[in-house]
């Protein structure tokens, strides 16, 4: 068997995930590009621009290619991608390329991502939805005929999905993320404080103090631009300071994971009342949220292990499987949409 010629891309708003067959997560960096906007021409990509956010001259900008899931910028996205191939496959390859996208994701998106792995060098490339890949991630046997829920909360979107017969029985996605609650952060600081703070400043927060149930005891110095004076200023603040900011983004993803849960087949709502449901993605980390979510829906929810590579090494878990069945379309029917 070759290894290295099957990758698995998770291609998040936040951050790219990669995943080599046989060698497992290679790679796990930003999804940030700097480019010099005067000749167009990438400076950094991955880790190394997310460190000039917020730091640049006037020439460069770091930017975010994707936005909510999608592509914004195609030409930079196919860049990154070719960067990250030829990193984890090497020059020469044309490895088959399975991408982690959003269920809600349209038909025009879609051959966005498949046009851009094709020319970033992909011999073949298959997509798979988040929850999806998120389930098999968890080591959920999603082929059975039972009910598997997973809520994937990501950096630009969050895809809630009931599983079945290995297909999407019923989903959701919504354009609430991570991202969505750092500028949320940004802006209740603004208002409240009077402190302009960036992007990692905000994401820093986040990380830090953010909780869905939030006490006066977590706390943490921030500091920023003092919009009255002008002058940089050091501000503490707590949970329960910012809580406010992302109060309304944890309502909306509890109430899409109700709707989904309504319209769920009796026979499906009982097996998730049985097993619970997944949570996945890097927003599953908030302190307290599997707590919430499992308190305003009545069902178990599991915190999956390293929610953050859960997509990434469901997407690796698919491309070993492509090779093991004997009916190699139906699997790729039921699983991916093959392009």
């Amino acid at each position: 068997m070759v290894f290295g010629r099957d990758i698995g891309i998770d291609l998040g708003t936040a951050n790219i995930l990669v995943h080599v067959r046989g060698k497992g997560v290679v790679i796990h960096e930003p999804a940030v590009v700097a480019v010099d906007v005067n000749t167009q021409k990438i400076c950094a990509i991955g880790e190394e621009a997310r460190e000039m956010i917020g730091r640049t001259p006037g020439n460069i900008r770091a930017i975010r290619p994707l936005k909510e899931g999608v592509i914004a910028d195609f030409t930079i996205t196919e860049e990154i991608l070719k960067h990250f191939i030829r990193k984890a496959a090497g020059r020469g390859f044309r490895p088959r390329v399975m991408v982690c996208v959003p269920s809600g994701i349209t038909t025009v998106e879609e051959r966005a991502v498949i046009e851009a792995a094709n020319l970033a060098g992909a011999k073949e490339v298959y997509l798979v939805t988040e929850p999806i890949a998120a389930a098999v991630g968890c080591g959920l046997d999603i082929a059975a005929p039972s009910g598997s829920m997973v809520v994937d909360i990501g950096g630009g979107t969050t895809d809630i999905a009931v599983i079945s017969l290995g297909a999407e029985v019923t989903s959701q996605s919504l354009r609430v993320g991570g991202i969505h609650m750092e500028d949320a952060i940004i802006r209740h600081v603004k208002r409240v404080y009077n402190l302009a703070i960036g992007d990692r400043t905000a994401e820093d927060i986040k990380m830090a103090i953010a909780s869905a149930y939030p006490t006066a005891e977590r706390k943490m110095s921030i500091r920023g631009r003092d919009l009255v004076t002008g002058l940089p200023a050091t501000v503490e603040i707590s949970s329960l300071d910012i809580y406010p900011a992302v109060e309304e983004m944890l309502t909306t993803i509890v109430d899409g994971i109700r709707s989904v849960l309504e319209v769920t087949p009796p026979e499906l709502a009982a097996d998730i009342v049985n097993r619970g449901m997944s949570l996945t993605g890097g927003g599953a980390l908030m302190d307290g949220l599997a707590r919430l979510i499992q308190e305003k829906t009545g069902v178990p929810v599991t915190l999956a292990e390293d929610p953050l590579s859960c997509v990434v090494r469901g997407t690796g878990e698919i491309l070993d499987s492509l090779d093991r069945i004997s009916n190699r379309s139906q699997f790729i029917a039921s699983y991916t949409r093959a392009r």
